[in-house]
C-alpha cells in the first residue's frame, strides 16, 4: 500500500480517549481504499469520539466499526460509510467518489454498489454540497498542471481518474490542507503519492507511460534515424528520472517533460523558486554523472 501524506492537525493533539486504541490500517488495504481510509480515520480520530459511543450513533457494532477504520473484513457498504460521514461530519461526494472506485477494485461489480446504498439517500454532485471556494479557486489554478504531471505517468481514463481522486481527497481533508504551511504543497504532495499509487512500477520506483514519448523534439523531428536516436536517448532520460528523489523526479517531469517555466514549476509545487532551481541542479548533475546524455536548458522564467 502507498501511504499518502499524513495531514497535520487543524485543533491540536487528538483527545484521550478511555478504552482499546484503534489499530493501524492494515498492510493489504490497497491505495484507492486508502485514499478514502486514511481521511476517515484522521475525522474519527480528532472528533473525540470513542468507538463504543461512535457506533451508537452509526448503529454498528463496536467491532465491526473497528474493522471498518482498519480495513479489515467485509468492504463496507455505502449506507454505513454515509452513517459515518454524518457523524463525523465528512462531505459525502468526495467520500462516496473514493468509496466506489475502491469497491471497483476490490472486485465489487455495479450491482454490489448500487445496492449498498440501499436504505440511505442517494448521493449526487448537485445534492452533496459544494467544495470550499478555496477548494475551488485551487483547482482552477493547479487543475491543468496536475493533468500534465499525470500523463506523464498514466494515460486517458487512468490519467483523469487519478487528478479526479486527488481533488476528492483534498476535499475530504481540506481543514488539515489549510493548516499546513502551503496548501499547494500539500495538495501537490496528494498528487504525487495518488499517481505513485496508480503508475506502474520497476524496482519500487513509477515508470512513465508510452504517451511521455510523445515529447516536442519527437514531434518536430522528421528524420527516422534521427528520430530512433532521440527515442533511445528518451527512454535512457526517463529511466534516469524515474531513479531520482522525489522532489527531484518532480521538478525535472515538469520542467523537462511538461516544459513548464521556473516560475510556474514554482506555483505548482508550491516551494520556493530557489528550491526549483536547486533541485533541477541536483537532478540534472546526477543524470549527468550516470548516463552519456547532456541535457539542454529548461523553458526560462
Amino acid at each position: 500500500m502507498t501511504t499518502l501524506p499524513a495531514p497535520g492537525s487543524a485543533s491540536g493533539p487528538a483527545p484521550v480517549r478511555p478504552g482499546r486504541k484503534l489499530g493501524p490500517i492494515a498492510p493489504t488495504v490497497g491505495s484507492t481504499h486508502a485514499a478514502w481510509l486514511e481521511p476517515t480515520r484522521d475525522r474519527y480520530l480528532a472528533s473525540g469520539y470513542t468507538l463504543a459511543e461512535l457506533s451508537l450513533h452509526v448503529v454498528l457494532a463496536k467491532s465491526k466499526l473497528s474493522e471498518l477504520l482498519r480495513g479489515v473484513g467485509h468492504y463496507p457498504r455505502w449506507e454505513v460509510m454515509h452513517r459515518v460521514a454524518a457523524v463525523l461530519d465528512i462531505p459525502s461526494w468526495p467520500l462516496y467518489r473514493l468509496w466506489q472506485q475502491a469497491a471497483l477494485d476490490v472486485g465489487k461489480n455495479s450491482d454490489w454498489i448500487d445496492r449498498s446504498g440501499e436504505g440511505g439517500p442517494a448521493v449526487t454532485t448537485a445534492g452533496s454540497g459544494r467544495p470550499p471556494l478555496a477548494h475551488g479557486a485551487l483547482r482552477a489554478t493547479v487543475e491543468d498542471g496536475y493533468i500534465r504531471y499525470a500523463d506523464v505517468f498514466l494515460t486517458g481514463d487512468a490519467r483523469d481518474q487519478v487528478v479526479e481522486d486527488t481533488f476528492a481527497i483534498l476535499w475530504l481533508s481540506f481543514d488539515e490542507a489549510l493548516a499546513s504551511p502551503d496548501i499547494r504543497r500539500y495538495a501537490w504532495n496528494l498528487l504525487r503519492a495518488t499517481v505513485k499509487a496508480r503508475a506502474a512500477h520497476r524496482d519500487d520506483r513509477p515508470l512513465l507511460a508510452q504517451s511521455a514519448f510523445d515529447t516536442l523534439v519527437l514531434r518536430e523531428e522528421t528524420d527516422p534515424e534521427a528520430q530512433t536516436d532521440q527515442l533511445a536517448e528518451s527512454i535512457e532520460l526517463f529511466l534516469a528520472i524515474s531513479r531520482l528523489p522525489d522532489n527531484h523526479m518532480d521538478v525535472m517531469v515538469l520542467r523537462h517533460l511538461c516544459g513548464f517555466r521556473i516560475r510556474e514549476t514554482s506555483e505548482l509545487l508550491g516551494v520556493p523558486i530557489a528550491a526549483v532551481r536547486s533541485d533541477e541542479r541536483h537532478a540534472r548533475r546526477f543524470i549527468t554523472e550516470t548516463t552519456e546524455l547532456h541535457l539542454t536548458e529548461g523553458p526560462t522564467p
